[in-house]
Formats: structure tokens, C-alpha cells, sequence
């Protein structure tokens, strides 16, 4: 059986969803990004102890098709953001097209429809967050994430920084509340 979960977005999201199923005595035969394959049919009144414990941490369960689609949508590009690989002449449509076997153009009209963002944008979103966290870590310089972002320059980068964030990265860096944010708020 299938169980698909909105809002997980990292490693510690897949453990904390699979203790949720642990605890309840559910068999699991994996738990990915935004999904839980488990082992059997879970009984109805196992389902609603762990729909109110996914919903006490943070997460979700999806029932419709459209949703688990946005969400899946969501964890691709988190994930591939978070590999730090995309390369100068990456397409995010391209990228979602071949990963779900579908036409871009219905994928990013069924995003825009339930997320009241484009796919664009959001894209664009997760990459100025990615770009906060390595600033603040200093694992990289701006070159570097640029890079490893797929801008085209440094000056791309910065200006993309500039209009999403108000400030450029440099100035960024400088602040004392550095104003992240968590991807699944995105």
C-alpha cells in the first residue's frame, strides 16, 4: 500500500515519518520523499492514530492524485537542488518532463493551480535557499555556488539573490537575522 505525505523534504522527514509508522506496529518496505510503501493494508483505525501523528509533526497525508503529483513535483526539485549538480544549460522542465513522464506544460499548469506559484519561481526559491544555507556555511564562494547552481555567473546569481531577497549576497551574509526558511514553507 501506498501512503503519500506532504512536507518532507529531508532525511530527517523520512525518519521521523518512518518512527511514526514504526510505532503504530505498520511494516514498511520504504519510505522515500513524500511516500510510504508499507508491507500490507493498514486498518482504518491505525490510519487515523498516524494521520494525527504526521499531522502533530508537521506532515500531511495526501489523498487526491493532483496533490501527490504537486508534492512529487516539489521533491524533485528539492532533491535535485539539494545534489548541487546542475549544470549552466539545466531545464527544470525538461528535468520534471523525463522524471514523471509527463508534458511540462499540464505539470506546471496543475503546480500553478494548487500552489498559486509558478514552477519557476519555486524553482527559483529553493536555489536562493540553497544559496542562503551555503553562504551562512562558508563551505563555498560565490563562484562556486554558482557553479554548482547552474547560473551562468556570479552576477546571475546576485541578481536573481537580489530580486527574490532584497539583498545581495554579500549583504546577506552581513545580517544578524539571516531570514531562512524551511523548504517545505516554500
Amino acid at each position: 500500500m501506498k501512503i503519500f505525505i506532504k512536507n518532507m523534504v529531508c532525511s530527517r522527514c523520512i525518519a521521523a515519518v518512518e518512527d511514526i509508522f514504526n510505532r503504530a506496529d505498520v511494516k514498511i518496505k520504504s519510505v522515500i520523499l513524500g511516500e510510504v510503501e508499507t508491507e500490507s493494508e493498514v486498518a482504518p483505525e491505525k490510519m487515523g492514530s498516524i494521520e494525527k501523528q504526521l499531522l502533530d509533526t508537521g506532515f500531511e497525508r495526501i489523498m487526491d492524485s493532483t496533490h501527490q503529483l504537486v508534492e512529487k513535483i516539489k521533491n524533485l526539485i528539492i532533491v535535485k537542488i539539494r545534489e548541487l549538480d546542475i549544470d549552466e544549460d539545466f531545464l527544470v522542465s525538461e528535468f520534471l518532463s523525463s522524471k514523471l513522464h509527463k508534458d511540462y506544460s499540464s505539470l506546471s499548469k496543475t503546480f500553478s493551480q494548487n500552489e498559486n506559484i509558478t514552477l519557476e519561481q519555486f524553482f527559483i526559491l529553493q536555489k536562493i535557499e540553497k544559496v542562503k544555507e551555503l553562504l551562512l556555511y562558508n563551505e563555498f564562494n560565490l563562484t562556486e555556488i554558482a557553479g554548482k547552481l547552474g547560473y551562468k555567473s556570479v552576477q546571475h546569481l546576485s541578481t536573481q539573490f537580489r530580486n527574490t531577497t532584497g539583498f545581495t549576497p554579500t549583504e546577506f551574509k552581513k545580517l544578524k537575522d539571516h531570514n531562512r526558511k524551511s523548504l517545505d514553507s516554500l
